[in-house]
């Protein structure tokens, strides 16, 4: 930790969270394009989701892959080639045409933005003790609804003033200028050596990981599904206009970013990850359920409850990575990172055209509270026993 200065690992956190910002803006921002896919390309709710779902699938394919490479090659060499391919995927996206070529562009800037994800946490990790990971590690994380916030007010005004196409630079160039921030900024982090005959795989031990990533894959559920359809539900059920729903969305976004710091901070404060993800888990099964009640009611107080929703279901994401690396450890961290956002990223790329689907034949109110089941199902098993203390 001391080959560095403080300052220096703080300008790194924020390079990392740059980068993974710009590289949610990359696979999540296509979400904000359904509205104008449903009403100037006519693609049905489900169709609109295969599309945004896109470059989610692109990230889920290539997590592993890169977290791999992580492990072998280092951190700054997977930001830097990762952030500026995915540059690269999002202007062909932009400049093809054709639905079919353009989703398929997406995809492969997904899988090129997936880099941030196991690289970004590394860094953090790498350059941050343990008593100070768990607010590092949520600053970090507030950068995934930070770049959903910068897409909402972006990707979905700019596709509704000027079609499609002309929405789809924004995450080339945020992609483009973070990559010349992390080679400015980032040094790979040190490591112990290697031990003789290779480091056993931390999934053998015992199931802690398996637990964690089944867990978060339950609750990426209402994430999604928040993400996904708040926007189109403030267009479509309650009458706003593109640009006040995008400023809404951002708005619940800063705040769930906040939210994921404040939860890392927690974190170091009671010496354990686990616990506050349970709290978590409970706190986004209310929410949803609320939500899900006041919308079939057509209550006002609907709107400021899918605030909630989305401040709620963003926390946990931070607590289960820093967890993921921290048991990893240095030479199976970028791995297990993959593996804990392939699965979450699995269920999310599923989300956005089933959700559609239970929007259209059941309504909102069905699909939030359909929503809300699985952080009931996910709070039990939060391995909370089988943590140990924080070193």
């Amino acid at each position: 930790m001391d080959e560095v200065g403080a300052a220096r690992r703080w300008w790194m956190l924020a390079a990392s969270t740059l980068a993974q910002a710009s590289a949610a803006v990359m696979y999540h921002g296509p979400a904000f394009l359904i509205p104008a896919l449903h009403e100037q390309e006519g693609l049905s709710l489900a169709q609109a989701g295969l599309v945004a779902a896109a470059p989610t699938v692109g990230v889920m394919l290539a997590l592993v892959a890169w977290g791999w490479v992580t492990d072998r090659v280092g951190e700054r060499f997977v930001l830097l080639a990762g952030l500026g391919s995915a540059a690269v995927a999002g202007v062909v996206s932009a400049l093809v045409d054709g639905l079919v070529p353009m989703a398929l562009a997406l995809l492969l800037a997904g899988a090129a933005a997936a880099s941030t994800n196991s690289a970004g946490g590394r860094v953090v990790v790498g350059w941050f003790p343990a008593h100070r990971r768990g607010l590092a590690m949520g600053i970090r994380q507030m950068a995934q609804p930070l770049g959903v916030g910068v897409a909402a007010l972006t990707i979905a005004v700019v596709a509704d003033r000027s079609g499609v196409q002309a929405a789809l630079w924004a995450p080339a160039l945020a992609c483009a200028a973070s990559a010349v921030v992390v080679a400015l900024v980032v040094i790979d982090p040190p490591r112990p050596a290697r031990a003789a005959g290779g480091t056993p795989s931390p999934y053998r031990r015992d199931r802690f990981l398996p637990r964690v990533h089944g867990v978060s894959v339950l609750l990426v559920v209402p994430q999604f599904v928040v993400w996904t359809f708040a926007l189109v539900w403030l267009v479509q059920e309650r009458g706003w206009s593109p640009a006040a729903a995008g400023g809404l969305v951002a708005g619940a976004q800063v705040l769930g970013a906040l939210g994921r710091i404040a939860a890392g901070h927690l974190s170091d404060v009671v010496g354990a990850r686990m616990a506050p993800l349970r709290w978590v888990a409970l706190a986004a099964a209310a929410a949803m359920g609320l939500l899900a009640l006041a919308t079939g009611l057509d209550w006002a107080i609907a709107v400021p409850l899918v605030v909630l929703a989305t401040v709620v279901t963003v926390a946990d994401n931070g607590l289960a990575f820093t967890a993921v690396a921290e048991r990893a450890g240095p030479f199976w961290s970028g791995r297990a990172l993959g593996v804990q956002n392939t699965a979450q990223f699995l269920a999310g790329s599923a989300v956005p055209p089933v959700a559609g689907l239970a929007v259209t034949h059941l309504g909102y109110a069905a699909a939030f509270a359909l929503a809300a089941l699985f952080p009931v199902l996910a709070a039990p098993l939060v391995p909370v026993d089988a943590e140990r203390e924080l070193s």
